[in-house]
């Protein structure tokens, strides 16, 4: 931040961020610069992900 005093009043009143915060921002701005259509394909890559996880496992035999 380029206010420093800003910077360090929120610190006090809130405190530090949670690492699992810093990193969801990192990824957000990742995502962010990415061009549309590669977001589509991390967007279709993890809807995908979620899908087949919640699916239910069919018997082996």
């Amino acid at each position: 931040m380029k206010n420093l005093n800003f910077a360090a009043e929120l610190h006090l009143k809130l405190g530090a961020p949670a690492n699992s915060t810093v990193e969801s921002l990192r990824l957000l701005r990742a995502f962010l610069k990415l061009a549309p259509r590669q977001r589509f394909e991390v967007i279709k890559l993890v809807e995908d992900l979620v899908t087949d996880e919640t699916l239910p496992e069919l018997p082996v035999s």
